[in-house]
């Protein structure tokens, strides 16, 4: 079987019940049903919409996640040259902590490193443990902070991973991911 073929399974794996499926302007609505819960400030359709366009160029990957066929969670990342910045990750609410966002940030990671990128950024509020957590355990280090980066009043830390490109990333994917 080859590299490709592995993952392409992989991203279709069925984890913790979890289906991805590339994100789609006929998810609009669900979407935003979970982005009204999890945010203050929710992004609009036109900025959705905006992403989903940046799919189509390259610029941007975004998936959304099933369980039991209801829209569970999404994902997405903008790609720089060497580098994959995640935009976002949200579950509803009563989906957290039940392996919906470790399967997103699994394929984001896969699909970074097919990309042959070496780095992945991204922004989590200073409150937010168990995001901050999961991040850790993906190899995600602080590396800065954004004042009032959320809603002009919490701050944000700044989080890359490095050297994704690497065999010892693959192993550590692998024993996050399955």
């Amino acid at each position: 079987m080859s590299i490709v073929s592995r993952l392409l399974e992989r991203r279709l794996h069925d984890t913790y019940g979890v289906r991805l499926e590339p994100m789609r302007r006929r998810h609009l609505k669900e979407i935003l049903a979970i982005e009204n819960q999890v945010y203050p400030k929710p992004w609009t359709p036109g900025v959705f919409q905006s992403e989903i366009e940046g799919i189509r160029t390259g610029e941007r990957y975004y998936v959304v996640a099933r369980r039991a066929g209801v829209l569970v969670g999404y994902a997405g990342m903008l790609f720089a040259p060497d580098e994959a910045h995640v935009t976002n990750i949200a579950v509803d609410p009563a989906q957290q902590r039940g392996g919906v966002g470790r399967t997103l940030l699994c394929d984001l990671a896969w699909t970074a490193r097919e990309r042959n990128l070496s780095a992945m950024s991204l922004e989590v509020r200073v409150s937010n443990d168990p995001a901050k957590e999961m991040y850790r355990r993906f190899g995600f280090q602080p590396a800065g902070i954004r004042p009032k980066y959320y809603e002009n009043t919490e701050d944000a830390i700044v989080m890359w991973c490095h050297d994704i490109d690497t065999p010892e990333y693959a192993a550590k994917l692998e024993g996050l991911c399955g």
